[in-house]
């Protein structure tokens, strides 16, 4: 069976490499310092949790996200 997931993709603001984190898998990380190589990593990191994940527990589903503007 297939599974979707959702990766969220920041660039660290020190190494600059790309930082992934998957939305329906909480501690889900994975880093690279170019998106095929997230991408690789992601899989990895997400085979990996799946293994060692609660088989009952169910998975949240993602919604999406938005920008909010702050005045700081």
């Amino acid at each position: 069976m297939k599974k979707y997931f959702t990766i969220i993709v920041e660039r660290d603001p020190e190494s600059h490499w790309l930082v992934g984190e998957v939305a329906e898998l909480p501690g889900c990380y994975s880093q690279a310092p170019d998106l095929p190589t997230l991408e690789a990593n992601m899989r990895e990191a997400i085979t990996a949790y799946l293994k060692v994940a609660e088989p009952e527990e169910p998975l949240p589903d993602f919604v999406g996200t938005w920008r909010v503007e702050v005045t700081a």
